[in-house]
């Protein structure tokens, strides 16, 4: 049985949006169990920083690293980065995303496409990136981190549960074609997490939960976790979502 801190030694993870809320979470959790991990950021590299000032205390070796993941030329050179100062990526978790409410009668074909842009095309563009190392090693592990709009329609809009529900059918094909090789690729899909993009909606109410409470960070971490750790589950949908959407 191998001992859940040393369960991933020697791998490195890259976090897209690692440097607040569930990406912060889900860092902390991969490093705790020994792999070495690269905090992507958009904009607030002070989070960033923190977050790998954290892992390093731990012994792991962290990298923050700019980028925007929805540009390819910036995934392009974020990922040579990673592979020239941690090593080739192993875990991938595509956290990074946006919600913006807005009322169905305002969404503009603008929102519409930043949404798609940031929450599904990102999420591609960094796997394909990743993907040619995966293969070579026949090992890897693609997280991809939607959310319950994908599944009940949520609290944002159609704009944002389109993007997300985008990322099932992106997580099943990579599973199905890539299952044989050694790499799995699996969703988590939580629930009114207490993040800043919670506090950010005042449609958030937790009397839509069944649990009665909202989510906190380390319970969608700790999913994350055992996906990257479990080698037979792939193309799923795990729910840490209090009950909202039984499945």
């Amino acid at each position: 049985m191998v001992n859940s801190m040393e369960a991933l030694k020697g791998k490195i993870a890259l976090v897209t949006g690692g440097g607040r809320g569930i990406g912060a979470a889900v860092a902390l959790s991969l490093a705790g169990a020994g792999a070495d991990v690269a905090v992507n950021f958009r904009a607030r590299s002070a989070d960033a920083e923190a977050v790998c000032a954290e892992i390093r205390k731990s012994g792991r070796r962290a990298l923050p690293i700019q980028a925007d993941v929805s540009q390819s030329d910036q995934v392009k050179t974020m990922v040579a980065q990673i592979e020239s100062k941690l090593g080739a990526v192993d875990i991938l978790v595509n956290n990074a995303g946006m919600a913006r409410q807005i009322k169905i009668e305002d969404i503009a074909e603008a929102d519409w496409d930043e949404h798609i842009r940031v929450n599904l095309k990102s999420a591609f563009l960094v796997t394909q990136a990743v993907l040619p190392g995966m293969r070579a090693r026949r090992w890897g592990r693609i997280i991809n981190v939607s959310s319950v709009a994908a599944q009940t329609g949520g609290l944002v809009g159609p704009h944002y549960a389109a993007s997300k529900a985008g990322m099932l059918g992106l997580t099943h094909s990579y599973a199905a074609l890539l299952a044989k090789e050694g790499i799995t690729a699996n969703t988590v899909c939580p629930a009114l997490v207490e993040t800043e993009m919670l506090r950010a909606n005042p449609r958030a109410t937790f009397s839509v939960i069944p649990i009665g409470r909202f989510g906190v960070v380390d319970e969608v971490a700790s999913v994350v976790l055992m996906l990257a750790e479990n080698g037979f589950m792939t193309g799923q949908t795990v729910n840490p979502n209090g009950g909202w959407y039984p499945s």
